[in-house]
């Protein structure tokens, strides 16, 4: 089923009518947690379950693939994969190294950026997870998260002009996420980069 942000009245039960935890920062938990490489995939799933679910009595082995499944879908705003945006497109194609935000390392410039625009004081208010990503999607190029974004999804050799290249090189510099690749990571995008 497919829900119009506008018409439609947000969901707290899962297709599977699982009763989910909604609140944004879930959600931020558990992108913050797949992308840590120091846990197993077990432990990520069971973590994965107890931040949404309320109830984690699992009964069998199909009811876990129906919650799991339940996370993706409440994960990418109810829309199934081939239906996200161009914006979350490109951004889930880019590598671990060439990410433009990260919760966890942005979070006071996504504070300032949703207080600015928005007036939204993220650490205080509940905000269903739907409507923190389209407001997140829609943050206009004025405010500095957004310009930091643009720095670091910026092509060098797309731009000609020496001046601006420069410029461009030492913003995505100041404003670089770190690099959060395992060594054997490293050596493969290194290894392919020669493909």
């Amino acid at each position: 089923m497919y829900y119009n942000l506008i018409l439609d009245r947000l969901p707290n039960i899962t297709p599977n009518h699982f009763k989910i935890r909604t609140d944004f920062r879930e959600t931020i938990k558990f992108e913050l947690l797949m992308q840590n490489n120091n846990i197993s995939e077990k432990d990520k799933i069971n973590l994965a379950l107890n931040l949404y679910y309320y109830d984690v009595n699992i009964k069998n082995e199909e009811e876990l693939k129906l919650r799991i499944k339940d996370i993706l879908w409440f994960y990418r705003c109810g829309r199934q994969e081939e239906m996200t945006s161009q914006k979350e497109e490109e951004t889930s194609k880019a590598n671990k190294n060439n990410r433009i935000y990260s919760y966890e390392f942005d979070a006071e410039y996504i504070f300032s950026a949703f207080m600015e625009q928005y007036k939204i004081d993220l650490n205080k208010e509940y905000l269903h997870w739907w409507k923190f990503k389209a407001l997140f999607n829609s943050l206009n190029e004025e405010v500095l998260f957004s310009k930091i974004m643009s720095y670091r999804a910026m092509d060098l050799l797309k731009i000609k002009d020496k001046d601006m290249k420069k410029y461009y090189k030492k913003m995505k510099k100041i404003y670089a996420l770190p690099d959060l690749r395992s060594e054997e990571e490293k050596e493969n995008d290194f290894a392919e980069a020669f493909l």
